[in-house]
């Protein structure tokens, strides 16, 4: 069954205690409230869709809702408990680290951890942390870091560093602009080209890059060239969580390098329905390459996933 099953690149995780900590200060997910985790629920959900591996990263709000001590405090908790479900089903399971953005000093003393003593696949980080984009010059040095271990650095969109529209939870349109956002700043910034041995993935398809692209290549570069800025808007992976309809499919394969796309399910925010409705119609979908895209290109950011067969 696993000798050709997906790389689900954009898989959550939810540490009991992370929950738990999230619940004492009334926090949710961008409006989402905050689910159980099981490994054996997880496994269920990756067998019915053929997941081979996921790689596992917490979503929206990471610990932002903490102060700098307990946040550092609760990025180890994270990440230590992500590598034991790691350890404990190693052909299953990968893991993004994460980080304490906007604490500059604390993600780069916990990246090397993740790294060095981990085993981490890559990390986690948000589209905006406290209102900060990625692609701000105050992030350069971490930015500078993970491009020197050549690292897969998975972004996640949040909340908008603004008020939510009554009726409207930020999770069903706000994280779409906000994954844009960061896409154009690190390319407006300069990050991309300074830093071209990172490997950036966008989730759910990068909001609506895809569909905007030509729009936003005329101020993407630092140059100010268009063609620049599409080459440098086409260097990011996107993940098909909640993003493989019959709708925004063809923008996506017409945009993106087809190397590009890796396949994602957003479980357990996304419930199991969500997934199942949403791999359905990957699969039925001619046009795509579903072995790129449900293994092949995931292979090519993480190299050590082809020993997981």
């Amino acid at each position: 069954m696993f000798d050709s099953g997906r790389i689900d690149t954009h898989h959550h995780i939810v540490p009991p205690a992370y929950r738990e900590w999230l619940a004492g200060k009334g926090v949710d997910a961008g409006g989402l409230p905050i689910p159980a985790w099981s490994a054996d629920a997880d496994l269920e959900v990756m067998d019915a869709n053929n997941i081979q591996t996921a790689i596992l990263s917490v979503s929206t709000p990471g610990v932002e809702p903490g102060e700098l001590r307990e946040a550092r405090r609760m990025a180890r908790e994270v990440n230590e408990y992500a590598a034991t479900v790691v350890a404990e089903h190693p052909r299953r399971f990968c893991f993004y680290a994460a980080l304490t953005l906007p604490d500059l000093d604390g993600a780069l003393t916990e990246a090397a951890y993740a790294f060095d003593e981990l085993d981490a696949a890559g990390v986690v980080i948000y589209a905006n942390s406290k209102g900060t984009y990625l692609g701000d010059p105050q992030f350069d040095p971490l930015m500078e870091e993970l491009d020197r271990r050549h690292a897969a650095v998975f972004v996640h969109p949040s909340e908008l560093p603004g008020p939510a529209v009554p009726g409207i939870p930020p999770y069903v349109a706000d994280f779409l602009l906000d994954s844009v956002r960061a896409a154009f700043n690190l390319c407006r910034s300069g990050t991309m080209d300074r830093c071209p041995n990172i490997k950036v993935l966008l989730s759910h398809a990068g909001g609506f890059l895809p569909y905007a692209a030509t729009r936003l290549s005329f101020f993407a570069s630092p140059t100010g060239s268009p063609e620049d800025g599409m080459e440098l808007l086409r260097r990011f992976y996107l993940d098909t969580a909640l993003a493989s309809s019959p709708f925004a499919l063809p923008s996506l394969l017409a945009f993106a390098d087809p190397t590009h796309i890796t396949y994602g399910s957003d479980w357990p925010y996304a419930p199991t329905l969500i997934v199942d409705k949403f791999t359905g119609t990957l699969d039925a979908y001619k046009a795509a390459d579903h072995r790129a895209i449900n293994r092949g290109n995931a292979e090519q950011i993480f190299p050590c996933l082809t020993d997981r067969r």
